[in-house]
């Protein structure tokens, strides 16, 4: 039996942070530790496989493989860990009595790596471009409340906990979710998760639109410079990004 107790920082980071997107970490029946496991749209799969090779040091000779459609979308990557003391222990900083508990040890913890990978995983970028939305909808509104606190006070970062609802069958379902509502507090959480987005097909993740060819071309360079892809390719992003939006089409 593996019993590793030592965990890398770096991967400390990245699973206290996709815990708050889309990372499990749980302890199975007939197990005494805790497995780490994540997925996502095959669409993502340069995405999923760098945070794979990331976490080789927790990973087993088949710790992923392809899941069929399940009603909530298409082909899916997922991904578990072996069941290790090291994961146990995040486990029992990150839960109570088996449930996820938002508490300020665990955010003492995140790192901009932690907030990138958070982003990644649950942020998008919404009206043109230039607003964003971490969906935090699993998390009850005062967990949110403590998010939306810790990034203000750590980062200096705004966000709203803001309510929201979709349509469940013939069930309307209300949830909160965390609002960059500016666009300069949007411009903080980039700027600090910008030099850790290593995989250049999540770039869209990170391109913020502008109309005015001098603002775009600025944030084209910035981006560029803090994460090292070139102004060609993130260029070639942002076209496709804008084919896409409405607001920027010809």
């Amino acid at each position: 039996m593996i019993e590793r107790s030592f965990l890398s920082r770096k991967s400390k980071e990245i699973i206290l942070g996709s815990l708050l997107g889309d990372g499990s970490l749980k302890i199975h029946p007939r197990y005494r530790n805790a497995r780490f496991s994540f997925r996502h749209s095959i669409n993502q799969k340069d995405y999923f496989f760098w945070k794979a090779s990331e976490l080789k040091e927790i990973s087993g000779d088949s710790c992923y493989w392809e899941q069929k459609p399940d009603g909530f979308g298409g082909k899916k990557l997922r991904y578990q860990s072996l069941a290790l003391p090291s994961l146990t222990k995040i486990h029992t900083l990150t839960h109570d009595k088996g449930q996820m508990n938002i508490n300020q040890k665990w955010l003492n913890k995140l790192t901009p790596l932690s907030l990138a990978t958070w982003w990644l995983d649950d942020g998008s970028l919404i009206v043109n471009g230039r607003r964003g939305v971490l969906c935090t909808d699993p998390f009850p509104y005062e967990a949110q409340k403590k998010l939306a606190t810790y990034l203000e006070k750590r980062w200096k970062i705004k966000v709203k906990v803001a309510k929201t609802s979709r349509m469940w069958g013939n069930k309307r379902i209300e949830y909160y979710r965390l609002w960059f509502r500016s666009g300069e507090e949007l411009k903080k959480l980039l700027r600090l998760i910008l030099p850790y987005i290593k995989v250049e097909s999540m770039l869209p993740k990170v391109l913020l639109l502008y109309r005015n060819p001098v603002l775009q071309q600025r944030w084209i360079s910035e981006v560029s410079s803090l994460t090292g892809f070139s102004e060609d390719i993130i260029k070639k992003y942002v076209a496709e990004k804008k084919a896409r939006w409405k607001a920027f089409r010809e």
